[in-house]
């Protein structure tokens, strides 16, 4: 068969699907519904993860291509259920602030910067008292690591964050439920009944690993000297973290090698010991990412498995039905000229014209749901064009796949048996 024919029978057999599809709509529904909702599952898991992927990768690159963290543990995924047995690195000795002054003199270090986590602080301003409240404590390199807009106001210098100032910078969030309209600079405040002086407003730029910790531009948080909070605030100091930028010239692997045998040997260990801390770069996390959002995505992909399975099924029953209501038909084509192959080829189109429609349906209310999530949420879902192409292409499949049997025994059938047929 020549190829200009078999594209010519390719849209005949759309056209035939279409009105078989007319003919049967219950039917038609059906089956298409089923792929449409596999479909639909596949692409939306995928538009979200794609953008969260976007957006923390967006996170680690604030810091920069070669800025590592020093952390007391690991933060993979290591199925850890509280006991020391199978979380051994909960023995680790927290990082120090003496280790955190000697990584900073490091000749391969350009900065490292300090930080620790607080939550469920109170904040208060006259009468105002705003509850749970997150708050970083860094140390003054923390403008270099975090790209957060500051303005009105200012941040911390060295000398304030050396010298444990009570000097605090509120987010949008904060300073909207604590001082409303009016400027917040140079007003105190109280963080659990400690005065504080405001001295900024920081802009945080949204993104995934932010919203997610609760650093987002939505939840009220605010940025201390790290030094401040170690004094002065009950904060939780083994949480301390380091994160090191490599200074020019120098690779990440150069640094963490230099950080390593630094931390080795301020902790006394023998070359027989393992490390009792974690380097952890970019690759790092993006691992821990691909790991956490893989399980997900791969429960996705079996609910779409599903869905395509019963699209499938649906294939099946209405091409049968379709091959006997349509059997006189098919002798009277056979009878003209219509060979085996090119009843088949005619068949299979219709089948995979039912699954490719589904599909379209599915992408086009995933693509919906990817622009809700990018409009309203810190994600910036988008789906693919790969997820597109196999979507069709897997829905094509199935209908192939499906509508094998139906096809193949239309294919067969004989032709002054079909004609007798009522």
């Amino acid at each position: 068969m020549r190829f200009i024919d078999r594209v010519t029978m390719a849209f005949e057999g759309v056209f035939i699907a279409l009105d078989a599809m007319r003919a049967n709509k219950v039917r038609a529904a059906l089956t298409i519904s089923g792929v449409a909702v596999g479909v639909f599952v596949v692409v939306a898991m995928g538009a979200t993860v794609h953008g969260i992927q976007q957006s923390f990768q967006k996170d680690l690159d604030e810091f920069g291509a070669t800025t590592f963290q020093v952390r007391r543990r690991n933060p993979g995924m290591n199925n850890c259920d509280g006991t020391d047995d199978s979380c051994p690195d909960r023995k680790n000795p927290a990082v120090t602030l003496e280790e955190w002054h000697a990584v900073k003199q490091l000749p391969e270090v350009e900065a490292a910067m300090g930080w620790l986590f607080g939550n469920g602080s109170q904040f208060a301003y006259r009468n105002r008292l705003i509850k749970d409240v997150g708050y970083d404590a860094q140390s003054s390199e923390w403008t270099q690591t975090d790209q957060a807009d500051i303005f009105p106001g200012r941040s911390f210098s060295a000398a304030e964050h050396d010298a444990a100032a009570q000097v605090v910078l509120v987010n949008d969030s904060l300073k909207s439920q604590l001082f409303g309209d009016s400027d917040p600079i140079g007003k105190q405040v109280t963080i659990d009944m400690k005065a504080f002086i405001v001295i900024g407003v920081f802009h945080t730029k949204a993104g995934f690993l932010k919203t997610l910790d609760g650093r987002g531009p939505d939840k009220p948080r605010a940025v201390i000297p790290m030094l401040t909070a170690w004094r002065h605030l009950d904060v939780w100091r083994r949480s301390f973290t380091m994160m090191v930028k490599p200074k020019a010239g120098v690779s990440q692997d150069e640094a963490m090698d230099a950080v390593t045998a630094l931390l080795r040997s301020h902790r006394g260990l023998k070359p027989s010991q393992p490390n009792n801390f974690y380097l952890v770069g970019q690759d790092r996390m993006m691992d821990v990412f691909n790991q956490l959002f893989g399980a997900i995505f791969l429960v996705g992909l079996t609910l779409s498995a599903v869905g395509l399975l019963v699209g499938g099924v649906g294939v099946v029953a209405i091409m049968m039905i379709s091959v006997t209501e349509r059997t006189r038909e098919i002798g009277v084509r056979k009878a003209l000229g219509a060979t085996g192959p090119t009843i088949l080829w005619q068949f299979l189109v219709e089948a995979a014209t039912l699954t490719c429609l589904g599909a379209a349906i599915g992408l086009a209310i995933g693509a919906f749901l990817a622009y809700l999530v990018k409009a309203n949420t810190s994600i910036p879902a988008s789906v693919p064009f790969s997820a597109v192409v196999t979507s069709l292409v897997a829905a094509a499949l199935t209908g192939v796949v499906f509508g094998m049997m139906p096809a193949v025994r239309a294919s067969k059938l004989d032709p002054i048996e079909a004609l007798r047929h009522e």
